[in-house]
């Protein structure tokens, strides 16, 4: 028997065939815990939860985690490699949910043996991947937060812009908490601007003179706005980097303390160049690879560290794989460049690849596959 599930956020479409394609069964149900509940306990009516594949176009979620803990195999589909496979079964481009649900058991019964099967993470490396997704997320809110307050600054105050090594460092927020306008600085002197650098521990080596310098040769905007509303603007800005500051603070805290005791991380915590987050990374997105891979070669092609080829007649090329869950390549990529910093042999690695022309990511990709 196959199983063929089309999911939605509101309802779902399941249809299950035999080995010839032949419907056994077809029902579709909403969203709610009764329905999914009736449809877990209506499938093993057609057979063990083990010998009973389920084919679905997602490889996580609430579905694929309940199916999974139920003991079926899940069979996860790219939408677009199942897209590709449509014309297999008419060429009027019909679609409906319960024909789709068809389709997908059809394609589980015909191209199963090409597909992998999903390997239940451990709870441990689930509780990581949670926390280091978050993390990412949040970063990824900083940056633009920061970007966000460097565009207002460069409109109407570009001098504190520049003035130290990043916008949402420490000392870049507590000057613009306490001058948020040019008004504001108009009086700073260099005795104040050291004062203000011992009052906020700054520690980034230039001395008061040279801040206040590279702070008045800054291009002064034509029109600003007025003063409350600039100080308003920057403080809301101020206000947003510091609470994201404190979360991922907060959130790299807990991610130690979980990796502190996961068994995988006294194996891993020894790799030249690796820190604590990106060995929650490595832990968390490659961590689950070798559980459901045979080789280094597989590993490396579902961390999409591995190029794609492309040969036909006389042409043959090598190609950047776009088609990738970039989260695992990420991980790997980050330690690979961590790596040629304090290994000898990705070092090399790595200057082999840049002697022969190859721009920093794809070198830095050659040391990940390797």
């Amino acid at each position: 028997m196959f199983v063929g599930w089309d999911w939605a956020s509101a309802s779902h479409d399941v249809t299950v065939i035999d080995d010839r394609g032949t419907v056994i069964d077809h029902w579709a149900f909403e969203h709610s815990e009764d329905d999914f509940s009736a449809a877990l306990a209506r499938l093993p009516s057609h057979g063990t939860p083990a010998e009973l594949p389920v084919i679905i176009e997602r490889s996580s979620g609430l579905i694929v985690d309940r199916l999974l803990e139920a003991g079926h195999p899940v069979v996860p589909v790219h939408p677009t490699a199942f897209h590709a496979a449509r014309p297999r079964w008419g060429a009027s481009g019909a679609k409906s949910d319960p024909g789709d649900s068809y389709k997908l058991a059809d394609y589980l019964r015909t191209d199963g043996h090409r597909l992998r099967r999903l390997v239940p993470v451990d709870s441990g490396l689930r509780e990581l991947q949670a926390l280091v997704r978050l993390r990412d997320d949040h970063v990824r809110a900083r940056t633009a937060a920061g970007n966000q307050l460097g565009a207002l600054l460069e409109q109407h105050w570009p001098g504190p812009k520049n003035l130290f090594c990043s916008l949402v460092s420490d000392s870049a927020l507590n000057f613009l908490t306490d001058y948020p306008t040019p008004q504001s600085a108009a009086r700073l002197g260099e005795a104040r601007m050291a004062a203000f650098c011992k009052r906020h521990a700054y520690r980034g080596g230039k001395p008061a003179s040279a801040l206040l310098a590279r702070l008045r040769s800054a291009p002064i905007a034509p029109v600003s706005l007025p003063a409350d509303v600039l100080t308003a603007l920057i403080t809301a800005h101020v206000q947003l980097l510091r609470s994201l500051q404190t979360t991922i603070a907060q959130l790299e805290t807990t991610i130690k303390s979980r990796l502190a005791t996961h068994p995988r991380a006294l194996l891993l915590a020894e790799l030249p160049g690796v820190g604590t987050i990106n060995l929650a990374q490595l832990l968390a997105e490659v961590g689950p690879v070798p559980d459901r891979v045979e080789s280094a070669e597989q590993a490396a092609a579902e961390c999409k560290a591995a190029p794609v080829t492309k040969a036909s007649g006389k042409s043959h090329g090598v190609y950047f794989q776009w088609a990738a869950t970039t989260r695992a390549r990420k991980a790997i990529t980050a330690f690979a460049h961590n790596s040629r910093m304090q290994s000898p042999w990705a070092a090399s690695l790595y200057a082999k690849a840049r002697a022969r022309g190859k721009r920093n990511p794809h070198a830095t990709r050659i040391v990940a596959r390797a």
